[in-house]
């Protein structure tokens, strides 16, 4: 059974937003940044943020990471959770209204549309770090590693449905997964996050991706 939490404030991380719109070193004009704020506060009152989860040991079997019902050959989730007794298993979303916005604006105005893509993704990357922040201080003296989501690296997409089965995400924050394990709300999130004795290396993150050329590689050092 899964434990559900809201998050009706999260701050907006701009920065963030701007780099999924491609402003990593061109500086945005302030006609831009009027036009993204417009976009932002409709979100913003669209929005319902919250996540579901589930704490679980960690167990190896037959070469596999076991997580509760996920089991999984991926070498990257394993050097996340190298060291790692436990793990919590999570959804996030920020809810169905921000599509609301999108699908308005797929339809109207194709830059703001972009702008509500970048927005989203914002907000639903914020809403994990600040799931993430209160895990950090409620399961010290643990620490957390970083998350790791199906689809990212090894971690095999398929795994969506076994998170789906832990957590309930459709009863518990109205999430649900269709036939192609793809997820609506579409800025919805699943991850994994380790928890150890002992604090992990710097940037592990990038360090367990496969992914090379990923334009937020670097985004730490900003």
């Amino acid at each position: 059974m899964s434990l559900r939490r809201c998050y009706p404030e999260l701050n907006f991380p701009e920065k963030e937003a701007l780099r999924y719109l491609g402003y990593r070193s061109i500086p945005p004009t302030a006609e831009l940044l009027a036009e993204l704020e417009k976009v932002r506060a409709e979100i913003k009152r669209m929005m319902s943020p919250a996540v579901c989860y589930a704490r679980v040991p960690v167990a190896k079997e037959d070469g596999e990471v076991v997580l509760s019902l996920v089991r999984t050959s991926s070498e990257g989730l394993k050097r996340n959770l190298h060291g790692c007794g436990e793990a919590v298993l999570f959804a996030a979303t920020i809810g169905i209204g921000a599509d609301r916005v999108l699908a308005r604006y797929a339809h109207t105005d194709p830059l703001r549309e972009a702008m509500a893509q970048a927005i989203g993704a914002a907000y639903a990357e914020e809403l994990c770090d600040e799931f993430c922040r209160d895990l950090a201080r409620e399961c010290a003296p643990l620490y957390t590693r970083p998350r790791f989501s199906p689809g990212y690296g090894d971690f095999p997409l398929a795994a969506q449905r076994e998170f789906f089965a832990l957590l309930s995400p459709e009863r518990e924050i109205g999430v649900t997964l269709n036939e192609s394990l793809l997820m609506s709300p579409t800025k919805s999130v699943t991850a994994v996050v380790g928890l150890s004795e002992t604090p992990c290396r710097p940037n592990a993150r990038c360090a367990d991706c496969e992914r090379t050329d990923c334009a937020f590689r670097a985004a730490d050092k900003d």
